[in-house]
């Protein structure tokens, strides 16, 4: 089985370190994907280091702006993400 994790703020990757351990014990294939909402050491890539989780497999930089503009433009490419990779 193959499975997509989109992931962004600071709650959701804390919660992936998780999820990321109990899927590797039961065999299942995880993308990870990050919106890239956050994108200053400090309010992401801190959380993947000191809580070992694997780099993400795709990185959607979507950057700041207003919650409707940050939406769209997650939607727009973590689509192409699941139409290339089929979960």
């Amino acid at each position: 089985m193959k499975l997509i994790s989109l992931i962004g703020a600071r709650p959701q990757i804390i919660k992936e370190a998780i999820l990321n351990q109990e899927l590797e014990k039961e065999g299942i294939e995880e993308i990870l994907v990050h919106s890239g909402q956050h994108y200053d050491f400090n309010m992401s890539d801190v959380f993947f280091k000191v809580l070992n989780i694997k780099k993400a497999s795709y990185n959607l930089e979507i950057g700041s702006g207003t919650h409707a503009e940050m939406t769209g433009k997650t939607m727009i490419e973590f689509e192409k993400v699941v139409l290339k990779e089929r979960p």
